[in-house]
């Protein structure tokens, strides 16, 4: 039978609401032998734009032709543009698809928890039993199916029951927690006296709401009641308990799985299907507890979540400081599968672009910062038996190593340094991707450690070149005077310790100002070169070359006497003499030399025997005037 292979588009994982769909949709993959891929994004971490554009990289990763079938949860999404394109790729892989919460696209089926009715259901309690009148309502983003469809729910209500719905009440936010202290705000400065009830879009909104009103000096539910929506492990366990929303989340996401799954078999399904919610009265909105709910195991798991917290915050600090001192990838790379064996998976790939140490070189043309190269390299991929690395695979194929069998969890997160993409890792069989609040912390700290290796790279990089520039002459390519100091200083006390014979030479090119006054400063900087590309090879594996000034180079060997000095002239003249004869420039390269030996001791200085070499070429530079001279008179 065929392995399945489903992708899951989602924002979020930790999340309540996402939790419990992905562990829906990971029971039915297990039961059935599927494979599902999760794609997942945390934006608005930290408030960057940038940050939510390196988050949102991972998407662009997805090769929807690679998987048979997807599940968006475009319900998590708050960037409509980032919703329209990941829509308009699945549409053109042509792969059926399943959406969540949502039938704002009919090209695709859909599954969906009743939130019109259940809201209003829940409003309806709030102004009939508890007598409210004057609502303020927390709303989600109404750009999301589910903030708009439980908005429109509350106003249904409110006019069923000739209630007034004002404008100033309404506080739009966007179903992160703080949006409920950002509401409280509103209606401190708002002036307005305050409400029965708070009603809230999410459970998330509310409890932050509670705490914020708390500070305000308002008692919940004595002063004003507060409600949620989701049902939350926090609202079961928070004080007072919130009044909230129940939904199947599990069951949606085992069902949209079934629903997929049985359309790639060929069955037909219903394009659409509603889920019934209900809600739960408690403490927030003046009802006693339900009887029903098992108080021992809610205790259990804050005791189990409460464990794991701790024991994920030790790893990552393990973590955090083993980064910190890393100063290579390899050493990186140790430091992250040190601490794996505390992770709840089974195996861990960190994925790079292949260009990442380069990738923002200003020697490379430029790609988007965003946008996964062509190839990637796995440097690290880890299980509990071994380690292992890929050195290339094309970013198509997401994974360095394909599956080969069926009903695995794969969740992809992404890797980056602001809006630049850096990679992105692999976790594979494991629940820590949705159990642990610190996930994305463990994300940050990695991309982190791996822009912090990518700088020390290229500040390294930087440093050497800066140190070549010192001692390197940029024009010749062979020592300037810092280098050869640096490094003739040392031969030269290792030869007085030893007592060994040295050779120095000093060389002055001929005719330099003629050169540049007829043919140019070009024209001159070529003949230095030519000298200087002459006086390298001329140099043995003992000695070294530098251009000490603008037209004056030195040789220094070790361990040579009047032999070597005798034909190293002999290899200078003859090289400038085939050098001219092969360039043919209406000048002739020319230069003298004048080289002295000496058994090196204590009372010479480097210095000295420069100036004592300087000394011999210049006789012979004095020589060559005066044969010129001679010869001129005998024409």
């Amino acid at each position: 039978m065929k392995i399945r292979n489903i992708a899951v588009i989602v924002i979020g994982l930790d999340e309540e609401y996402q939790y419990n769909v992905i562990r829906g949709i990971n029971q039915y993959a297990r039961d059935n032998n599927v494979n599902v891929t999760y794609f997942a994004a945390f934006p608005g971490v930290v408030v960057s734009k940038k940050f939510d554009i390196g988050e949102f990289s991972i998407f662009n990763l997805t090769n929807f032709s690679y998987f048979d079938g997807a599940l968006l949860m475009l319900n998590t999404f708050s960037n409509s543009e980032l919703k329209e394109r990941i829509v308009s790729r699945v549409r053109a892989s042509g792969i059926p698809a399943v959406t969540f919460e949502t039938k704002d696209y009919p090209e695709f089926y859909d599954i969906s928890i009743d939130n019109f009715k259940v809201m209003k259901e829940l409003t309806n309690h709030v102004i009939q039993v508890h007598g409210a009148k004057v609502i303020n309502y927390v709303s989600g983003p109404l750009s999301n199916p589910e903030g708009r469809t439980r908005y429109n729910a509350f106003l249904s209500a409110m006019k069923e029951n000739s209630l007034h719905v004002d404008e100033r009440r309404i506080f739009h936010g966007s179903f992160r927690g703080y949006d409920g202290k950002l509401a409280a705000d509103d209606f401190a400065e708002s002036g307005l006296p305050l409400p029965d009830a708070f009603i809230c879009a999410n459970d998330s909104m509310a409890l932050t709401l509670i705490t914020s009103l708390r500070q305000m000096g308002y008692s919940v539910p004595e002063d004003t009641i507060v409600t949620g929506f989701d049902d939350s492990f926090i609202a079961k366990n928070s004080s007072p308990e919130l009044t909230s929303v129940s939904r199947p989340l599990y069951e949606s996401g085992y069902q949209a799985c079934d629903k997929l799954c049985r359309l790639l078999n060929g069955e037909n399904q219903p394009r659409s299907t509603e889920i019934s919610a209900a809600p739960v009265y408690r403490e927030s909105c003046g009802c006693p507890r339900s009887a029903d709910e098992d108080i021992r195991e809610n205790q259990k798991q804050t005791f189990s979540r409460l464990e794991r917290t701790n024991a994920n915050i030790l790893t990552l600090n393990r973590l955090t400081a083993g980064l910190a001192s890393a100063e290579t990838t390899a050493e990186n790379m140790d430091v992250i599968a040190s601490v794996l064996n505390d992770i709840d998976c089974e195996k861990f790939c960190l994925c790079l672009t292949a260009d990442w140490q380069e990738a923002f070189s200003p020697k490379l043309p430029p790609r988007d910062p965003n946008v996964y190269c062509d190839y990637m390299t796995a440097p690290l991929i880890w299980e509990r038996t071994g380690r292992r690395s890929v050195p290339i695979f094309k970013s198509s194929e997401m994974f360095p190593e394909p599956p080969r069998t069926g009903g695995n969890i794969y969740y992809f997160l992404p890797l980056h340094f602001g809006d630049r993409c850096l990679g992105y890792y692999i976790i594979t069989n494991g629940n820590f991707a949705i159990n642990s609040l610190l996930c994305h912390t463990l994300t940050m700290n990695i991309s982190n450690s791996i822009e912090n290796i990518r700088k020390l790279f290229h500040l390294n990089r930087a440093m050497e070149e800066l140190n070549r520039l010192y001692v390197i002459d940029p024009l010749c390519d062979i020592y300037n005077r810092n280098g050869f100091i640096n490094l003739a200083e040392e031969m030269f006390r290792e030869s007085v310790r030893k007592g060994e014979s040295i050779l120095l030479s000093f060389i002055d090119m001929d005719g330099l100002k003629f050169i540049n006054d007829n043919y140019g400063h070009n024209e001159g900087d070529f003949a230095i070169r030519q000298l200087a590309e002459i006086i390298k090879a001329c140099t043995d594996t003992h000695g070294i070359a530098a251009r000490i000034g603008g037209d004056e180079f030195v040789i220094f060997a070790k361990n040579a006497g009047q032999d070597a000095a005798d034909a190293l002239a002999d290899r200078f003249n003859h090289a400038l003499a085939e050098c001219n004869l092969r360039l043919q420039k209406p000048y002739l390269i020319s230069a003298s030399i004048g080289s002295i030996v000496n058994i090196a001791n204590e009372n010479d200085t480097l210095y000295s025997m420069i100036q004592r070499a300087d000394d011999k070429m210049y006789e012979i530079k004095k020589f060559k005037k005066s044969a010129r001279k001679s010869e001129a008179v005998s024409e």
